[in-house]
């Protein structure tokens, strides 16, 4: 068996546990509100504060050139400590909603050395069939962003307090983070770079077929956290308009996220015969498509009906996530391919802070089951940019 073979299902594994603590805040929301005493705006300034701590440190990283000039598995493993501990400060009994978001901002900014840092180590041990090694690895993130509802769901069946939804999911990232040090070291393909490049950052947009990668990427980004963060707030609307149907809110929030881990590894067995950038622009279309007709949904008395388009859209919405990525790498050089994995990153993730806050202003404003025709305009444009080809004489 080759060394990348077995390689891969350590890199995946770590990486579910890792990221299991993006959501953490989110899957005991509930929990935390009553606990501090914190109103219901908390839910988009709390999920925008781990995404502003993501893309900060993203910023941060691109600029170093961090991930270019370090082992990459030493880089993971600080973080996933470090993220560990910033996790558990949702746990202070002093909390009031500035510390909350203080910690869940450097529980973000941790995660910047993890996501994109394992699609680093990933793309430094495979050459061909990246874009099937990245589906499991944004596989592995889908699944563990998920993971906390379901750990919440458990947690109530067993009768444990919400508080082991916040030990668990530390514990997960400290496990990954050794997985990586002493399981994973530096990949055939890595390449160091000598000195920082401040430049960089902005050298990888000159190329065009990077460019169009990156915009669709952006587009695709616009709606993916907006839709995870609201999924239960979705849920929720529906109970209260529908009295006669009965599910558990958190393991259905798990179902319609988790479940998109599958469509992300498939996408990838798929663009190997239809083509990374095709494969990626088909699933982009499909979830601008759930955004324009979700009003129509709400509206469905079938319960099953109802859960079924969410979760159809939860597979859609992500099965182009590791495929942009594997756009954005194979259009970048190996002593550069770190940096540029971070700053795309860095940009998509800023924008999910203005989608998130958006639905948290119109939520004030509108019915729940208009405000996601506003995510639409993400996949449009992406759309736009990734199939736009300038005329040349």
């Amino acid at each position: 068996m080759k060394v990348s073979s077995r390689i891969l299902p350590v890199i995946v594994f770590a990486q579910f546990c890792c990221t299991s603590l993006w959501f953490a805040g989110n899957a005991v929301m509930p929990s935390l509100l009553e606990e501090f005493g914190l109103n219901s705006e908390a839910l988009g300034h709390l999920t925008s504060a781990v995404q502003f701590g993501f893309i900060t440190g993203t910023l941060c990283f691109a600029f170093l050139t961090i991930s270019d000039r370090f082992s990459p598995s030493k880089v993971f493993f600080i973080c996933s400590i470090l993220g560990a501990l910033f996790n558990l400060g949702a746990l202070f009994e002093e909390n009031q909603l500035f510390s909350m978001i203080i910690f869940r901002f450097l529980t973000g900014f941790s995660l910047a050395g993890i996501y994109p840092v394992g699609m680093k180590i990933a793309s430094d041990y495979f050459d061909k069939g990246l874009g099937r090694s990245l589906g499991y690895l944004v596989g592995a993130l889908v699944l563990g962003t998920a993971f906390p509802h379901l750990l919440k769901e458990l947690s109530g069946i067993i009768n444990l307090e919400w508080r082991s939804v916040i030990y668990f999911t530390s514990g997960l990232s400290v496990s990954g983070g050794l997985l990586i040090l002493f399981l994973v070291p530096n990949g055939p393909y890595q390449k160091k770079r000598p000195q920082p490049d401040f430049s960089l950052i902005f050298k990888v947009f000159k190329n065009t077929n990077f460019r169009q990668a990156a915009f669709g990427y952006f587009g695709h980004m616009w709606e993916l956290y907006a839709f995870w963060a609201f999924v239960p707030v979705i849920l929720s609307f529906y109970k209260n308009s529908h009295p006669e149907v009965d599910f558990s809110i958190p393991l259905i929030s798990f179902l319609i996220i988790g479940l998109g881990g599958l469509s992300c590894i498939l996408g990838g067995y798929i663009s190997e015969k239809w083509g990374v950038k095709r494969t990626a622009g088909m699933a982009l279309f499909l979830s601008g498509l759930c955004c324009l007709i979700s009003p129509i949904i709400f509206n469905l008395n079938s319960e099953i009906g109802f859960i079924g388009f969410l979760i159809f859209w939860g597979l859609v919405v992500v099965a182009d996530s590791p495929l942009f990525s594997t756009l954005v790498a194979q259009n970048t050089s190996p002593e550069a391919r770190g940096t540029a994995l971070t700053i795309v990153n860095c940009i998509g993730f800023s924008l999910t802070i203005f989608s998130i806050q958006l639905l948290n202003i119109l939520l004030g404003l509108l019915t729940p089951a208009l405000i996601f025709i506003f995510l639409s305009m993400g996949p449009i444009l992406g759309l736009a940019a990734l199939f736009w080809r300038r005329k040349t004489a």
